[in-house]
């Protein structure tokens, strides 16, 4: 008889077994010739009580992040501007769970950010498990909106009915209920956010000076990417046709889920101010500055900056399988300000 695992199952006995079989097996061979078998041992299961905690309880344990974004391309009546990004939902972990989502929502919404956007993976597998949770993602809310790009989860390739029917129409059902929640999915193009900002005018002659109040608008671009990878991930991302119809020397924010393609196709090759990415899950396990994670992926935590280009890339929410240690869920503020020019 053939067995055949679905991915979720799949991908969390093989978690399970390297964290509490392999590891642990590996701890005791190398702990066991320098230390007795009763101290060995003592740590092995030091160990395992903090694997049993990530089970438990770390992937429960929201934080909120920040981070500041300094530009000289940002325009005076954005200084200050707040912006909340949530990635790496994979809301079918949470399918017995749903008070996590609830929780993550009512956090979210306490931030009062001016924009919220989300950098991808909304789902494990296939767009069904994003149903129950409709109703509560839609109270996320902020002046600005919410905006969204597509990770590689979000195309449903992992889903167990893999033809190309059927994944095409489990990415068409995630696409129309992300539009059904009120979030803008951007899927390799832009749009410009505008504000108005007062510039006072004055006006000398011989026999008076006044002075008068003049409104106009400033502007900053959101440009959102589908996902663009390394291998096994698909590529599906159009860098140049998302920048299209925009003016050079503006402050641009890009959305893109995997954080590897900043080095790629943005870093001294373009002038976007801000790169906001996820994906790397930091492993789910981060000691320190410290995660296996940073063996695959060069930037994969936190902010970076080389030139006047900054990249911050968040840990996510969740993942397949539910465990957190140090890495916890969290939820990112970004606060742009204006740099003066030299």
């Amino acid at each position: 008889m053939k067995i055949k695992l679905r991915h979720n199952t799949l991908i969390r006995l093989i978690s399970g077994s390297i964290l509490i079989l392999v590891i642990p097996f590996l701890l005791y061979l190398i702990l066991s010739p320098f230390l007795n078998w009763h101290i060995a041992s003592a740590l092995i299961c030091a160990y395992l009580v903090i694997v049993a905690y990530g089970f438990i309880f770390g992937w429960r344990h929201i934080i909120v992040r920040t981070a500041t974004c300094e530009s000289a391309l940002l325009p005076k009546a954005f200084d200050g501007y707040r912006i909340l990004q949530l990635t790496d939902i994979h809301i079918g972990t949470y399918l017995r769970n749903r008070k996590f989502i609830d929780r993550l929502v009512e956090k979210t919404n306490e931030q009062h950010a001016n924009l919220i956007v989300f950098t991808g993976d909304l789902v494990n597998v296939e767009a069904k498990e994003v149903i129950p949770f409709k109703e509560t993602l839609h109270k996320l809310s902020a002046p600005d909106g919410i905006y969204s790009i597509m990770g590689n989860h979000d195309y449903c390739e992992y889903v167990e009915d893999n033809s190309k029917n059927n994944i095409r129409r489990n990415c068409n059902i995630l696409q129309y209920m992300e539009e059904k929640m009120g979030w803008h999915l951007l899927n390799n193009e832009n749009v410009r956010i505008t504000r108005k900002s007062r510039n006072i005018e004055t006006s000398d002659t011989q026999t008076t000076k006044s002075s008068k109040d003049k409104e106009s608008e400033s502007s900053i671009y959101l440009i959102g990417v589908e996902n663009i990878s390394k291998p096994p991930f698909q590529d599906y991302g159009d860098l140049k046709k998302a920048m299209e119809g925009m003016q050079d020397g503006t402050f641009k924010i890009l959305l893109n889920h995997d954080p590897s393609n900043w080095r790629k196709s943005v870093l001294h090759q373009t002038d976007i101010a801000l790169t906001l990415s996820g994906h790397t899950h930091a492993g789910q396990i981060k000691i320190g500055k410290f995660s296996p994670v940073k063996w695959a992926y060069h930037e994969w935590g936190g902010k970076y900056t080389e030139g006047k280009s900054m990249l911050y890339v968040s840990m996510g929410i969740g993942g397949t399988v539910p465990f957190r240690i140090g890495a916890w869920p969290e939820i990112n503020i970004i606060t742009l300000q204006r740099k003066p020019k030299v």
